[in-house]
C-alpha cells in the first residue's frame, strides 16, 4: 500500500486501488483499543435519474429507493447481519445521505472476521417481493415518525423552499406513496448500477496493520467477479439559481418557535477551494446568526 504522512496531525495514512477500482484506506491508531470500518458507495437519494448499467435510456426510479435498498442489504438468506456482528461483541449500522450511503461497524476483536462480513454483506445483494413488501411498511412507520419531528420538518422545509428541481428537496427516506411504488427489479437495478466497487470506498481505522489488512482487502476482492465498469450517467436536471420561494411557514405543536435560515448561491464557481470554503461559510454564519449575536438575542427575545 501507499502512504501519505501527516506530520502536523502524526498520522499515515495507507491506501490503494484495486484492480477492480475499489479504494481503500487505512488509517493505524495503535493508541486506539476499538478498530471502526466504513464501506460507502456514491449514491445518495437524490441519485433518482440514471441510466442503468449497460443501458443507454436513463430511467426514474421513486423517490426513497437508496435508503430502501440501504435498509435491505442487511437480510439475505440466512437472516438479518445485525445478529452476526452481535455475537462478535461488534456494533453496526448505515446511513443515507443524499450523496453517499455507508455501512459501518465498531469492534474491539476478530476485527479481521468483521471487516469481510462488512464487505460481504453489502455485496450480497438478496432481495424478493415479499421481504420488499415487508420493509414498505417498516419504512412507512419511520416517514410517519419524522413527520411529527419538528426538527426535520424544519430542515426539509427550507430545503425545498431553497431548490425547486432537485431531488435533494425531497426527504431522504422518500414519501409514504413513492417507497410503496418500489420493487425488487429496481433495487437490483440500482444495486448493481451504483454498488460496483469502482464506486465504492473502504476506511479501516484502529489498532490494524495495514498490510495485513491491505491483504485481506485484496483476497476477498480477488475471489469475487465484477462486471466491467461503466461511468455512471446520472441526471440532475436544471436548477434555477435563485431560490424557489423567499420563505414558508410551518405550523406544528411545538413549545417555542423555530426558524432556519437558508442561502442558495448560483453557479458552480466558489471563492475558496472545498473544505476550506465550508469553513468559512460556517464562521461567517456563527458571527450573523449563532448563539452570541445580535440576531440570535434579537429572535430569543421577540420568540419570548
Amino acid at each position: 500500500m501507499k502512504k501519505q504522512q501527516y506530520d502536523q496531525l502524526g498520522e499515515t495514512l495507507y491506501y490503494e486501488t484495486l484492480d477492480n477500482g475499489l479504494k481503500v484506506y487505512v488509517l493505524p491508531r495503535h493508541e486506539n483499543n476499538k478498530t471502526f470500518a466504513i464501506f460507502t458507495t456514491d449514491y445518495g437519494s437524490i441519485d433518482d435519474h440514471f441510466s442503468p448499467l449497460g443501458q443507454k435510456d436513463a430511467i426514474r426510479v421513486p423517490d426513497g429507493i437508496a435508503h430502501f435498498l440501504e435498509h435491505k442489504l442487511f437480510e439475505d438468506e440466512d437472516g438479518d447481519v445485525f445478529d452476526t456482528f452481535s455475537k462478535r461483541g461488534a456494533q453496526t449500522n448505515a446511513f443515507t445521505s443524499f450523496t453517499r450511503t455507508a455501512y459501518l461497524f465498531s469492534s474491539t476483536s476478530d476485527v479481521h472476521n468483521n471487516v469481510e462480513t462488512l464487505i460481504d454483506f453489502v455485496q450480497k445483494p438478496y432481495f424478493t417481493e415479499e421481504s420488499v413488501e415487508k420493509e414498505q411498511g417498516i419504512i412507512e412507520q419511520e416517514i410517519r415518525m419524522y413527520d411529527d419531528d419538528a426538527d426535520w420538518r424544519l430542515f426539509f422545509g427550507l430545503i425545498a423552499s431553497l431548490y425547486k428541481n432537485n431531488t435533494v428537496r425531497v426527504d431522504i427516506a422518500g414519501t409514504v406513496s413513492s417507497i410503496h411504488e418500489i420493487t425488487k427489479d429496481m433495487l437490483y437495478t440500482c444495486y448493481e448500477t451504483f454498488y460496483h466497487p469502482s464506486n465504492m470506498v473502504l476506511f479501516v481505522t484502529g489498532p490494524v496493520d495495514p498490510e495485513e489488512m491491505g491483504a485481506l482487502v485484496r483476497d476477498n476482492q480477488a475471489a469475487k467477479s465484477f462486471k466491467d465498469v461503466e461511468e455512471i450517467r446520472r441526471e440532475y436536471g436544471d436548477e434555477p439559481d435563485e431560490s424557489n420561494q423567499k420563505e414558508d411557514v410551518l405550523r406544528m405543536n411545538v413549545q417555542t418557535p423555530k426558524v432556519l435560515l437558508g442561502y442558495k448561491e448560483g453557479g458552480d464557481a466558489y471563492p475558496l477551494d472545498g473544505l476550506t470554503y465550508e469553513l468559512a461559510v460556517q464562521m461567517l454564519l456563527d458571527v450573523m446568526f449563532g448563539s452570541g449575536s445580535q440576531a440570535y438575542e434579537k429572535l430569543y427575545r421577540e420568540a419570548h
